[in-house]
């Protein structure tokens, strides 16, 4: 029985004997098998899967983030010798307060006296809750604040001069020593309202 021509390419396939491998057909080359996801090689992973995405920046509306402003030193020292200040005015009040009160019970000849004293304690405490409103306010206050700040100032050099001048004349020490304390502060008040513009002109956010 003819079975053919084992070389002849249309010719019916052979039958492999047992023991050989499969035979290649001729004229047909052979080609790897495609690898399927998930047989040996790590598919990428697609959006939305296998990773959390990480939320979004949270971005402004157009304006970067700014930190605010701290307050410069020498307005922190200006709005500490306010109180300080204030403090002062408040104990001389309430000394020539008493002083009222003794000199009204003691003699009636000295109403005008004891008027003028009167007088003189609440100018010191009124001075001493303005002092403590421009250091409060000196926090969040804007120009205003600023300008009655430095007029202040300039009053309190202005008494603090006229203070020593007639604690000198008069050979006073203890009157020219507070003028010499309170032309200090009043300096070193209005200088730091000077340079301090950029902190009451700064942006509100």
């Amino acid at each position: 029985m003819s079975f053919g021509d084992p070389n002849n390419p249309y010719g019916p396939p052979q039958q492999p004997q047992p023991g050989q491998p499969p035979q290649q057909q001729p004229g047909y080359p052979s080609y790897p098998a495609a690898q399927q996801p998930g047989y040996g090689y790590p598919t990428a992973p697609q959006p939305g899967q296998g990773y959390p995405q990480a939320p979004p920046v949270p971005q402004g509306y157009g304006y970067p983030m700014q930190m605010p402003m701290q307050m410069p030193g020498i307005i922190q020292t200006a709005r500490v010798l306010l109180f300080i200040l204030a403090g002062f005015q408040f104990l001389a009040a309430v000394i020539f307060g008493i002083l009222v009160a003794v000199a009204s019970s003691a003699d009636s000849d000295v109403d005008i006296v004891a008027g003028v004293v009167a007088a003189i304690a609440l100018l010191m405490l009124a001075l001493g809750a303005l002092s403590i409103f421009l250091g409060v306010k000196m926090r969040n206050g804007r120009g205003g604040i600023r300008i009655g700040t430095m007029i202040y100032a300039s009053l309190m050099i202005l008494g603090s001069l006229v203070n020593i001048g007639q604690g000198v004349s008069q050979t006073a020490a203890s009157g020219a020593l507070g003028g010499i304390i309170s032309l200090a502060f009043g300096i070193t008040i209005l200088v730091g309202m000077i340079k301090g513009g950029d902190w009451f002109n700064r942006p509100r956010y």
